[in-house]
């Protein structure tokens, strides 16, 4: 039997998994994963993740507003993305952040809106999901800023950054999760920060419909994969795949409150 996973960050709703979405679906349950949590990066995409967890028991959705699509927020977005908390299918806020590599939207406002997302965190509960994108520092900057009154529940999505940086993280109360990057032969330098996190604070992801993982790279990535980028950390932190995986489902589980769903 394969170890019990969870992809805690793919997008079901892309369009590259739109024509045999049941097939991946069933594909990532015979390989082990017990859910699979979809993350919209707008309110219509947030609303897809909705509609797709209410169509298969496994999957939960994660809703919220993607710093690169903050500048297209219509006047009643946010009201939409805040409704959306209470459906039960709903486990997290997300993603937000910042990201200076495409700079479509002002960093003004990507950091309005990651405070406004982490400030909605704080007042529902749910854990929120941070994409950070060539801005680290500013990024800490904000997370130092809402730490203040109290650790910090959210996830380091797709984490690229250095070792000091996941360490500061780390010590904010943040979960620091691992996508398909990880696993590519040339990336040492990666796997070397995976090696510095707690096994007990780690999660794994795939980011599907991209970032395939090693031998896949380049392919339209699935939940699936997920297995790939655990077995790569397991020997990063010298484990057995099934204690892995044992600790960091429990550790998605814990964090969004999926015991028992």
């Amino acid at each position: 039997m394969a170890p019990r996973l969870i992809d805690t960050h793919c997008h079901l709703d892309a369009e590259a998994l739109t024509q045999d979405r049941d097939e991946v679906i069933a594909r990532a349950k015979d390989n082990g994963l017990s859910h699979v949590l979809s993350i919209g990066i707008d309110a219509s995409t947030s609303q897809a993740a909705v509609s797709i967890a209410e169509q298969y028991p496994s999957v939960f959705a994660v809703v919220g507003i993607q710093p690169n699509y903050v500048h297209q927020v219509k006047p009643d977005d946010w009201d939409r993305i805040q409704n959306l908390l209470v459906h039960a299918r709903v486990v997290g806020i997300g993603e937000t952040g910042l990201d200076r590599y495409w700079d479509h939207a002002p960093l003004d406002l990507q950091t309005e809106y990651f405070h406004r997302h982490i400030r909605l965190s704080k007042k529902s509960g749910l854990p929120f999901i941070v994409h950070c994108r060539e801005a680290e520092s500013e990024v800490l900057k904000v997370l130092r800023a809402e730490a203040v009154d109290g650790m910090l529940n959210g996830v380091m999505h797709s984490f690229c950054g250095n070792a000091d940086t996941a360490a500061e993280c780390l010590e904010l109360g943040m979960h620091i999760s691992f996508a398909g990057m990880v696993t590519f032969r040339k990336n040492d330098e990666l796997r070397a920060v995976a090696a510095t996190v707690p096994l007990d604070r780690m999660l794994v992801e795939t980011d599907a419909p991209y970032l395939a993982p090693h031998p896949n790279r380049g392919k339209r990535n699935e939940p699936s994969w997920v297995r790939l980028t655990a077995e790569c950390l397991a020997t990063v932190h010298d484990v057995s795949i099934e204690e892995f995986a044992e600790q960091t489902t429990r550790n998605a589980e814990q964090l969004f409150g999926l015991q028992g769903k």
